[in-house]
């Protein structure tokens, strides 16, 4: 693992240095992450947050050559189902040091946005798992045995940084299949998160907007898509003091123009639908409240017989600035997809435990962060998926190392036996070899002792 393999300062450990600079240990402690006796919880964590990037699961490698390098399993569950750890105070504490530096990197003038966005994690062969609930996933247009991980993330347009997360449960009692343990202490962090799971969706994000904000994360606007894109959300938003930009569904709704209430089918006659362009043109309407929003008219590429609308609560802004700042919401897209695919979120652990499942989706973000850390200060194009997997044969050619130093430090006490005219030839051997190889090989050898 990469984290034995730091007492030796391995150049060549990008993951690790990352680690360093991003000081996870002080926020580990600073989010009450910490354990009284045993292996440290920053052990503990680092081994959690490298184990995707094994090539196993927590039970297979358990069961590997590599054991030795692990503690016992039950250490791991135990540190996952902590309810006194505070783990959105983790990543919301990793999030805004690594924004802020992000932020230090782009002129002062560069739009920055918060994203909102759910996930449905399936637990369709479940059954007793801590508050499990029924859900609607809008990718299959059915429901699912899981839950729904809402997320906000924050964009500069090159780099995404998820800031926090609830894994909504139901607000509605019914659609719960189990509820909350009643081992659980009403005073810890656990109890917190589990309650703020069984809330309304909607008042789950707003609060995760807030958060941010009071966190100090610094943005311009709030993307969002048809399903958040609403009234009431809109106004929530104008009250934490920036704007919205969202997708607007052809739904009931009416919008003042020029004195009279239309849908926003009936807005179309007042824009002209001629010529090639990809942006037909906007309309400034008012909402039922009075709330002034401009729509955005776009050509919808899927089917040409109907356009997309974009609303903004910015009216000041040009056309194409509004449909250019939505685009940015396609990363979060590509969050989940990263996420899910090589990082492992929502498979890699299958507890009962809701605390569990809170941790675990924590370090996933982690592991999302770090890789984005390492891609902008490399200024690497690369993507997520050659990353991760850039960093799993990192890690086997640490096995290497290891292997090399080993087998030269018993060459080394092979040759002290034997007499000194073969000992000094073989030594100028060996330091010509050394020599003529790279400097991270050199590096390994420089304290070989050669007396005997």
């Amino acid at each position: 693992m990469i984290y034995q393999n730091d007492k030796k300062e391995n150049p060549q450990n990008q993951f690790s240095d990352a680690l360093k600079q991003l000081e996870l240990g002080k926020l580990l402690r600073k989010s009450n992450i910490t354990k009284s006796c045993g292996i440290s919880a920053y052990e503990v964590f680092q081994f959690l947050l490298l184990l995707a990037f094994q090539g196993k699961n927590l039970f297979r490698f358990l069961n590997s050559k590599h054991k030795d390098q692990a503690v016992s399993k039950n250490t791991y569950y135990r540190f996952l189902n902590e309810t006194s750890y505070n783990w959105s105070k983790f990543l919301m504490l990793l999030a805004v040091k690594v924004t802020v530096a992000f932020d230090s990197l782009t002129r002062p003038e560069r739009v920055k946005v918060l994203i909102l966005d759910d996930s449905v994690i399936k637990r369709n062969r479940s059954k007793t798992v801590e508050l499990l609930a029924r859900v609607f996933d809008h990718v299959e247009h059915k429901c699912q045995k899981g839950f729904t991980l809402l997320t906000l993330g924050w964009s500069d347009g090159y780099s995404f940084i998820p800031t926090g997360f609830n894994l909504l449960s139901s607000a509605t009692k019914s659609n719960r299949y189990n509820e909350v343990s009643d081992k659980i202490d009403h005073r810890t962090n656990g109890y917190k998160v589990r309650k703020e799971s069984m809330i309304p969706k909607t008042d789950a994000a707003i609060l995760l907007i807030k958060n941010a904000l009071n966190a100090g994360i610094k943005a311009d606007y709030v993307l969002m898509d048809t399903w958040f894109t609403t009234e009431p959300m809109i106004k929530e938003i104008l009250e934490t003091g920036i704007h919205a930009i969202g997708m607007v569904k052809q739904l009931k709704q009416r919008y003042t123009y020029n004195g009279k209430q239309y849908k926003l089918p009936e807005l179309k006659k007042f824009v002209s639908f001629e010529g090639t362009r990809n942006i037909f043109g906007s309309l400034v309407v008012a909402t039922k409240t009075g709330i002034p929003v401009k729509i955005v008219f776009v050509r919808n590429r899927n089917k040409k017989s109907e356009c997309l609308y974009i609303l903004s609560t910015d009216i000041s802004l040009d056309n194409a600035e509004i449909v250019r700042i939505y685009g940015n919401r396609w990363s979060i897209e590509c969050f989940f997809k990263s996420s899910k695919s090589f990082l492992k979120l929502g498979t890699e652990f299958q507890s009962h435990n809701y605390g569990a499942m809170v941790s675990h989706t924590t370090i996933v973000f982690t592991r999302y962060i770090i890789l984005e850390w390492i891609r902008r200060n490399r200024n690497d194009q690369k993507t997520y998926g050659e990353l991760f997997f850039m960093f799993c044969e990192d890690i086997q050619d640490m096995d290497l190392t290891n292997a090399l130093q080993s087998l030269m430090a018993l060459f080394v006490e092979h040759i002290s036996t034997l007499s000194a005219d073969i000992t000094s030839f073989i030594k100028s051997k060996v330091n010509e070899w050394m020599l003529s190889q790279a400097s991270f090989i050199q590096a390994l050898f420089g304290n070989i002792c050669w007396e005997s």
